[in-house]
């Protein structure tokens, strides 16, 4: 059986109102995310969960302060940069061989050009989504792929691009299923590490929406959060979602063990 390490990589943080993150509740509430990446390494193989938001934050901090204020905007620390992040890890962009986009979002597919040897794996059902809709409230086409982005996976990166089966395998103990929930693209990646399997996803923002069956508010589905919550509960040691500032806490320096 393969076994993989998994660090958490964080990317920076950003404010949501109560009800974004727990469903109808916390009107007058404010949290705080932590967006993150996930290394996987092991077997031969250097997967990223998420390739984090742009170098200049502004284009993604000016649509999210037109959404929710000036709170929502994201602030980064010096260091949390993904290229920053990997060197803390003696990597590159060139040293990762797949890439994982949960969902399909500006602080997911931003540095996707900088992965020139990586396998691009995303969520067929998302990748369908995003071509065939014309008008969505929640999934806005330049805030899911921005142009330049998307010009790059259909041209040079296409040979790599892989759309993802509702139940897809990356490596012997490395998952994918399709989750939704939050976006159209959006995965659980399990991974069989040391400890167990991890479940790691968007599709669940911190550990109470699992632990305590509370879908997130910014859902697209909630018999999706309903299935997924309880698939994530019988199959996984270890649940970890992408955004939970907790994470570190639960483990020290970001490593899964």
């Amino acid at each position: 059986m393969s076994t993989y390490g998994v660090h958490l990589l964080p990317l920076g943080r950003g404010d949501v109102p109560g009800p974004e993150l727990f469903w109808m509740s916390g009107f007058e509430e404010w949290h705080t995310l932590l967006f993150q990446s996930a290394l996987i390494r092991g077997d031969g193989v250097t997967v990223l969960v998420n390739t984090g938001p742009a170098r200049d934050l502004e284009p993604m901090n000016a649509h999210w302060e037109k959404v929710l204020g000036a709170r929502a905007r994201m602030r980064r620390e010096p260091g949390e940069y993904i290229v920053d992040q990997l060197a803390a890890h003696d990597l590159t962009p060139d040293d990762v061989t797949h890439v994982v986009l949960t969902p399909l979002q500006l602080y997911t597919v931003s540095n996707v050009a900088l992965f020139q040897n990586a396998e691009i794996c995303v969520a067929r059902r998302g990748w369908v989504h995003f071509h065939t809709t014309h008008a969505h409230p929640h999934d806005n086409r330049a805030t899911s792929i921005p142009d330049d982005v998307l010009v790059h996976l259909v041209t040079d990166a296409w040979p790599r691009v892989r759309l993802l089966a509702d139940e897809d395998q990356l490596a012997p103990g490395l998952r994918t299923w399709w989750s939704g929930v939050h976006h159209r693209a959006s995965v659980v990646v399990e991974v069989d590490a040391p400890a167990g399997v991890a479940a790691i996803s968007d599709s669940y923002f911190v550990l109470d929406n699992v632990e305590k069956d509370i879908p997130i508010g910014i859902n697209e589905n909630m018999y999706e959060a309903i299935t997924a919550y309880a698939r994530v509960r019988d199959t996984a040691d270890i649940v970890v979602p992408l955004y939970d500032p907790r994470n570190l806490d639960r483990f020290p320096g970001g490593r899964i063990a």
